[in-house]
């Protein structure tokens, strides 16, 4: 008996086929979620993503980055003032809220001190740990907590009279 030619021969069992085509889904399944994992903080830094991912992250196990959002730090209160009894030394004092939607880390604060004539005396970045001591570092304020914070630091130059607070 004669064997047939390989373009004349049927077609493989649809059966076949069919787990073709599921095999194809899972492996396209699972490109999609390695292409999430490694991409999971870009998105999450994304608000119209974020849900999605901390949703996906509980699910699957995984870590999402915390919320930065600097600008939605809002100055409720300021103050730099003289210490009584401590020459050049200056208190700062301030409070401020996270009008986040999600929690985020504590905030750097940039502090820069003027005199009169508006000539910058000083500037410096304070990071959580420089004005909270020994709080966790992965501290986070949640949406719509209000704090606190109070420090003292040495007068750049003689004639401080103005100050500027910014969030980084």
């Amino acid at each position: 008996m004669s064997r047939a030619p390989s373009f004349i021969r049927e077609a493989a069992p649809r059966r076949a086929r069919i787990g073709e085509w599921i095999a194809l889904a899972l492996l396209a399944l699972a490109l999609l979620a390695q292409l999430f994992f490694s991409q999971r903080a870009p998105l999450a830094a994304d608000a119209r993503w974020r849900p999605m991912v901390v949703a996906a992250c509980g699910a699957l196990g995984c870590s999402v980055p915390a919320w930065r959002e600097p600008g939605a730090f809002s100055m409720l209160s300021r103050d730099v003032i003289a210490v009584p009894g401590r020459p050049g030394v200056l208190r700062v004092q301030a409070s401020f809220r996270n009008d986040a939607a999600w929690a985020q880390p504590w905030p750097a604060l940039v502090l820069a001190l003027s005199n009169a004539e508006g000539r910058q005396l000083g500037m410096r970045r304070f990071l959580p740990r420089d004005y909270l001591g020994n709080a966790p570092k992965d501290a986070l304020l949640a949406p719509g907590q209000a704090t606190q914070l109070a420090f003292d630091i040495v007068e750049p130059a003689a004639g401080v009279v103005a100050f500027d607070f910014r969030f980084e």
